[in-house]
């Protein structure tokens, strides 16, 4: 175990970010093991999955504080550690003592890695070289999020869902994970992109990037269902692949309805801990729909985050339309921008 001391700032989470509790603060990281490596974090993006877990009381699943968030740069390891984390960081003398909540010992690794701070720790396994990939720090903020949106987007659609040209993809929530998805199902050339979303921007941004037809399902005619919109777009009969980001159980549900027979259903948003689906069972089974979830879209990143950066760089990728760049101590506002629609992708900057 390495005895080198490294000291840094991070986002601090010491309860739900709703309440306040997030604050920038001066940390050191604790002594790294032999299989841990020490991360300059040069930016970070900021998934819903981070506030989903960031703004819930502690003592619900995989909720403890005070702790380190963060996560897009990417992990490959998905068990306990990743949401509970251990005592990475302690709060530098330089924080005043007379917080009544401020605790010595501050739990890190989610998702492997809390990157919600310039300087954090990983495990070796945790950690893809771009090294000759890329130009600089400048490319290297761009591609903050590629680990964790835009890998689940992009290679759902891709690796999960195995889409060719001979696909009609419904998305469900244009989000960043679901602007992914509609720039890999463009990639791939599939013959039908469908966008749903409530917010406008958001389905001028999927017809730029590739969907064939956009659904605002806020505003959908009298006595029109929205899978009535979407079998619409799909040659009457639904889509063959349908991809939920949003979590919300009645749209998933929806989605279940609305695809065609022998199509995927595919589930990435995070739903509420507690949520259920009920499928009828014998109409399921005699559609042969497929109802499936997907961690990262099942992407090995060592090779999919180099491909992703490809696909960058030949154009046929395009993130920087999805990304807004804030200050590490604009967090909140970025937050802010993300819940109401007027960014899709905020990244932090150290």
């Amino acid at each position: 175990m390495s005895s080198q001391q490294y000291s840094g700032k991070a986002i601090v989470s010491h309860g739900p970010h709703k309440q306040g509790k997030w604050r920038i603060e001066d940390i050191t990281l604790r002594p790294i093991a032999e299989t841990e490596l020490v991360i300059e974090v040069i930016a970070s993006g900021i998934c819903h999955t981070d506030i989903h877990f960031g703004d819930q009381e502690a003592g619900n699943v995989g909720v403890f504080y005070p702790r380190v968030l963060g996560h897009e740069a990417y992990c490959t390891d998905f068990n306990g550690l990743n949401f509970f984390g251990g005592n990475d960081f302690v709060l530098s003398s330089s924080v005043s003592s007379d917080a009544s909540d401020v605790k010595h010992d501050i739990g890190g690794r989610f998702f492997g890695q809390s990157s919600f701070a310039n300087v954090t720790i990983a495990s070796e396994r945790s950690v893809v070289n771009v090294k000759g990939l890329i130009k600089d720090k400048e490319e290297l903020k761009l591609f903050a999020p590629l680990g964790c949106g835009i890998q689940t987007g992009s290679g759902t659609i891709a690796t999960v869902a195995g889409a060719t040209e001979e696909d009609a993809v419904a998305v469900l929530g244009l989000g960043g994970v679901g602007l992914s998805a509609i720039m890999a199902a463009k990639l791939l050339n599939c013959k039908i992109i469908i966008g749903i979303d409530r917010v406008d921007g958001r389905l001028e941004l999927a017809k730029s990037l590739g969907a064939t037809h956009t659904i605002n399902s806020s505003t959908l005619p009298s006595g029109k269902s929205l899978g009535d919109a979407v079998r619409e777009a799909s040659d009457g009969i639904g889509p063959s692949i349908s991809m939920d980001t949003t979590g919300v159980v009645a749209l998933t549900r929806q989605a279940v309805e609305f695809t065609r027979n022998q199509g995927k259903i595919i589930q990435v948003g995070t739903a509420p801990i507690e949520a259920t689906l009920d499928i009828p069972l014998f109409t399921f089974m005699i559609t042969g729909k497929r109802f499936m979830g997907a961690i990262e879209g099942d992407s090995q990143p060592t090779k999919f985050v180099p491909q992703m950066i490809k696909w960058y760089q030949e154009g046929r990728l395009p993130v920087d339309k999805l990304v807004k760049y804030f200050k590490a101590e604009d967090f909140a506002k970025a937050i802010e921008e993300m819940h109401t629609g007027e960014t899709v992708k905020p990244i932090i900057v150290w």
